[in-house]
């Protein structure tokens, strides 16, 4: 016979005259329990003393004595009633698709554990004799699950608890000598072992499969990245161009620039389609590890087993060993636009002039800046001239270039457009540009529009556009002096070879966002070298 445990009920600690828990019971000698005050109180007006609840009479006043078992008894009472509300009060009722106690009447609350003998889920409260009880220990527990009742033998009604692996299915203890005789049958746990290190094995490939589809996704961005520069080399060499017939090639610069972002669209676009279909692949697999290891560590043996097939079978994904992102061929577009350029090159000295021209009359005045300038720099008094020189020992300031011989004009510009022209007659180093009033000072420089630089220069007799990457400027003629222009608002760095009336380069697409200005550097006087300055010239407009 099952053994039950016996609680005390809260109205065997009432005291039958203040209707509350006992407070130092006594007990008289007719065996019936009080609170000491409450029988004091009560006999204090009475003649002859007797018991409240049988009526016994006492010849004489009682000396009463606190009833130190019962006391105990209502103090521990006590205790575990305010530990059981503290304990009510903090459990939750089960929300939707939670699991809910199947004892609890009125609120359901969330079951902590369901029981495989019982067929019941049950809540903190209502575990407890699973807990305490001798034979109900016995009981295997698990973590809450609905339906309990798709856990026993539909035929014969009794807990499945064998897998048959003949029949690769699970089966109650009946089963195994009636519809299963001579099948080879093993215990649900122990069959269930066995799935789960089957399916730690199939979460390790399903991770490979994730970290291969990774790699997959940043080859892929990495070849974007490796089109999206070629595609940047491409424009810069299409603006070099076309910026030098401006008006006149303006048309075919546009078909150009079309021709080479669609074919970086349709790459960009190749990409974007395999890295989407990659990541839903990704987003799968995840959602199946998840799955798997979810169901690696579950103690649910049934549902391991139930689950087993569709999660072991492997998902369908693509094979991306092959996949690659071509970048799209830009070569002989350049030349292709060139050639469709040739009829109108004749013009090419009329544009020239009328650009030049143009952007003359936004000619400002340049003076530079000694406190910028490097210690081997010499700035000459009337600010219009610098040349390198010998070391010189100048004040300490925060505004000087400690490692680039440089020096920076004293205006700044923050919007509109302006123009100035410098001499670099007989020089065979130097730079000429503007630049950001942030730029480092005190470090090594590397010329460049990402770093707040926009300058051309002469190097080892080349001349060269401090872009990235490094563009050589095939010039026919030497330059004497150089116009440097710029649209603030419009993003536009163009430099001018004055004599010939020429475009030599433009940076566009600038983001100008602080001060520009300008910057000029006369390079180091190497041996044999040319320490001729460079000048900032007066504005004389062409005619």
């Amino acid at each position: 016979m099952l053994a039950t445990s016996c609680f005390l009920s809260e109205d065997q600690f009432l005291c039958s005259i203040c209707l509350d828990l006992f407070t130092d019971p006594v007990t008289t000698s007719c065996g019936h329990n009080f609170c000491k005050n409450c029988i004091t109180q009560h006999w204090d007006d009475k003649k002859i003393c007797h018991c409240p609840i049988c009526k016994k009479d006492f010849s004489t006043r009682p000396e009463m004595e606190v009833n130190t078992l019962l006391s105990e008894m209502v103090a521990q009472f006590r205790h575990e009633a305010q530990q059981e509300a503290s304990s009510s009060s903090e459990q939750q009722a089960a929300r939707p698709g939670e699991v809910p106690c199947d004892v609890c009447t009125g609120t359901k609350l969330k079951a902590l554990k369901s029981c495989l003998v019982c067929l019941l889920s049950y809540c903190q409260t209502h575990l407890k004799p699973h807990l305490t009880a001798p034979r109900l220990k016995k009981h295997q527990l698990m973590e809450p699950v609905k339906n309990l009742e798709d856990r026993m033998c539909l035929q014969h009604d009794k807990p499945l608890e064998l897998f048959c692996k003949t029949d690769q299915a699970c089966v109650c203890s009946l089963c195994s000598v009636l519809d299963h005789k001579n099948h080879e049958l093993v215990p649900l746990r122990e069959e269930s072992e066995g799935r789960k290190a089957e399916l730690r094995k199939t979460d390790s490939e399903v991770q490979q499969m994730i970290q291969n589809r990774q790699r997959k996704v940043q080859e892929i961005k990495d070849s974007v990245k490796i089109s999206k520069d070629a595609a940047d080399r491409e424009k810069a060499d299409g603006v070099q161009i076309f910026t030098a017939l401006k008006e006149s090639a303006e048309r075919g610069l546009k078909e150009l620039m079309k021709e080479i972002e669609d074919k970086q669209k349709t790459a960009e676009k190749e990409a974007e389609d395999f890295i989407k279909d990659l990541e839903q692949e990704i987003s799968e697999l995840m959602k199946r590890s998840s799955e798997v290891k979810q169901l690696s560590q579950s103690e649910d043996h049934l549902h391991i087993l139930q689950s087993f097939s569709s999660l072991k079978a492997a998902s369908p994904t693509k094979n991306w060993t092959e996949v690659r992102v071509r970048p799209p061929s830009y070569e002989g577009t350049v030349v292709r636009a060139a050639a469709q350029l040739q009829e109108i090159l004749f013009r090419m000295n009329q544009l020239s002039e009328v650009e030049l021209q143009r952007v003359q009359q936004y000619a400002v005045d340049v003076t530079l800046d000694p406190e910028t300038a490097h210690h081997h720099l010499i700035v000459f008094a009337n600010g219009k001239r610098v040349s390198h020189g010998n070391l010189k020992t100048l004040p300490s300031n925060p505004k000087r270039f400690s490692v680039a011989v440089n020096v920076l004009g004293k205006q700044s510009f923050s919007s509109g457009r302006f123009y100035f022209e410098v001499s670099v007659e007989g020089k065979t180093h130097w730079t000429v540009g503007v630049a950001r009033e942030s730029v480092d000072r005190k470090g090594t420089i590397h010329l460049s529009p990402q770093k707040g630089y926009w300058t051309v220069g002469l190097r080892n007799n080349t001349y060269k556009a401090f872009s990235v990457p490094l563009v050589n400027l095939p010039l026919l003629f030497s330059v004497q002096n150089l116009g440097v222009f710029v649209d603030y608002d419009e993003g536009l760095v163009s430099f001018y070879d004055v004599e010939a009336e020429a475009l030599i380069y433009s940076f566009t697409d600038c983001h100008f966002t602080q001060k520009l200005h300008p910057i000029i550097s006369p390079g180091p006087k190497y041996v044999g070298g040319s320490s001729a300055p460079l000048i900032i010239l007066p504005v004389s407009k062409t005619t």
